[in-house]
């Protein structure tokens, strides 16, 4: 609109707020009357647009500190204050799947599967459930990865090794997968986010020995 007026501004909103008020004022432009009253008010329902996302941000705030469970969820990379306050809000009871792959499943965030000839095939991921709360899980995930040199953790090596390998776009589905199963874990445990921790496979079982049958005798451990 300003560029039917021979005003042409860069194309950022950064720049365009800071613009206005002087385009608004300047009374040697060739902006006629009615077009300036359109841009004022325009510009009037930014502001007001601008002060109602601040307050928004202030609730989800208050909100993340006054409840445990969203603070552990805040905790954890790639989840922030929005995606924290919509989890905790959205799914109370997080003990009603069994278990992060299913709560991650519930999600959408687990690949199909097709299997032909034997073979399993992973496909693109099912999209269920619901989308506000995959979608938060997913930005969430694209500031992890944009931000993953700057640490150090497990976590955020296995993330880099996975954007060499399969590019960052497929490196955020994971990484939201992968913080959904972190969520399920942290919820249900009622257990603070550990960056460093390092999951451990158990141990197979060993086989015990058939009744009757002679124990070998143990070896002496060399020095």
């Amino acid at each position: 609109m300003l560029a039917e007026f021979g005003l042409v501004l860069g194309k950022s909103p950064q720049v365009l707020r800071l613009a206005l008020p002087d385009v608004l004022e300047d009374a040697g432009n060739e902006i006629d009357g009615t077009a300036r009253l359109a841009l004022q008010q325009a510009y009037e329902h930014w502001q007001g647009l601008d002060e109602r996302m601040k307050w928004c941000d202030q609730q989800i705030s208050a909100h993340v500190r006054s409840s445990d469970a969203a603070r552990r969820a805040w905790r954890i990379t790639g989840i922030g204050e929005l995606g924290a306050s919509a989890m905790t809000a959205s799914v109370v009871d997080f003990s009603q799947f069994k278990t992060g792959k299913q709560f991650g499943s519930w999600l959408g965030l687990v690949p199909r599967q097709d299997s032909t000839g034997g073979k399993a095939k992973l496909g693109r991921i099912t999209k269920r459930g619901d989308d506000y709360l995959r979608t938060l899980l997913i930005q969430g995930a694209k500031s992890a990865v944009m931000s993953v040199d700057k640490r150090d953790d497990p976590s955020s090596r296995w993330l880099k090794a996975l954007i060499q390998r399969v590019g960052w776009q497929k490196a955020c589905v994971a990484m939201a997968n992968k913080n959904a199963r972190i969520l399920w874990a942290v919820m249900t445990r009622e257990q603070g986010f550990d960056a460093q921790h390092v999951s451990a496979k158990p141990l197979a079982k060993q086989k015990q020995a058939k009744p009757g049958a002679m124990q070998a005798p143990a070896q002496t451990a060399a020095a």
